[in-house]
């Protein structure tokens, strides 16, 4: 199969064409190529991987839309003009809202309310790429939670770091609910969505979610780490959540999604467990100090 990936330069698509050796893959740079002058007519996918992620800084409003947004509904109108078969859209978690603190975890059926213009963008692009769907273009959606493994930046890089340096953290007897997905167990979904040119909305995941606590002593197990954990008082955690409250959130709130639908539909397992993608991240966290 030949399939065009945007967005390669990222760390899902780097990852994937180094871990993908059955199709033949043609790199779109859309920094330096604008949509008018790509040819996709080779091409049986298009993975639209191009995104203004998260920022932590911020960024203005309308930079997510016109990436997240008008870019992908314009990528998508093009690819379909040149016979492409199937559009495979990476979307968020973030589609669905927020959190999942005191709620049942969102599944593909889950009705979706971004609360930020991240997740507001992705959300209207979905819906703008759904529209051109027909018997003959495909489109597939796969919205993610946090993915992890060698390479990893942000706020699981930290994370990671944190438990190295330290030998004490007061994140004991944390019972929240965070979903992830290892790189490895993302790119062989997306790869079988494309080998089986599906269509329809995916959720991406491990086949387990985990508390804080519990993701930071399977890192320090995986570090060879003797670390101590100390449950925080509960006037500390009010007061972070008054002065932080996004950090509050990622460190005890929880973001839980149900991919059952997904892999019951796709007759498809995360080949990779948990520990083995922790302990793959870690071990290139090391090997790079």
């Amino acid at each position: 199969m030949k399939i065009a990936i945007t967005g390669s330069s990222g760390f899902v698509g780097t990852n994937f064409i180094k871990k993908t050796k059955d199709f033949t893959i043609t790199e779109i740079d859309l920094l330096t190529q604008k949509v008018d002058e790509i040819d996709f007519s080779q091409n049986d996918s298009v993975l639209h991987l191009a995104a203004l992620v998260h920022q932590m800084k911020g960024a203005p409003d309308e930079q997510y839309f016109r990436i997240n947004r008008d870019l992908t509904y314009e990528v998508a109108k093009k690819a379909k003009s040149h016979g492409v078969k199937q559009f495979l859209f990476m979307s968020t978690a973030k589609v669905f809202g927020e959190s999942t603190t005191g709620r049942s975890a969102w599944n593909e059926n889950s009705e979706c309310f971004p609360l930020d213009p991240y997740g507001k963008s992705k959300y209207e692009a979905e819906k703008l790429v759904l529209s051109l769907q027909d018997e003959s273009f495909k489109v597939a959606i796969v919205r993610s939670p946090l993915v992890y493994g060698a390479g990893v930046k942000a706020n699981m890089y930290n994370l990671v770091k944190l438990v190295k340096m330290l030998p004490l953290l007061p994140l004991g007897g944390i019972h929240n609910k965070r979903s992830i997905v290892y790189i490895g167990n993302l790119i062989a979904l997306l790869k079988h969505i494309i080998e089986k040119q599906e269509s329809g909305v995916f959720i991406a995941g491990d086949q387990s979610s985990f508390s804080t606590t519990a993701l930071i002593l399977l890192i320090a197990k995986k570090l060879n780490k003797r670390l101590y954990l100390i449950k925080i008082h509960s006037s500390i955690t009010w007061l972070i959540s008054k002065i932080k409250p996004s950090i509050m959130d990622r460190l005890f709130g929880s973001l839980e999604l149900d991919n059952t639908i997904t892999n019951r539909k796709l007759e498809f397992l995360p080949p990779y467990s948990s520990e083995d993608g922790i302990q793959e991240m870690v071990d290139w966290y090391i090997s790079n100090r």
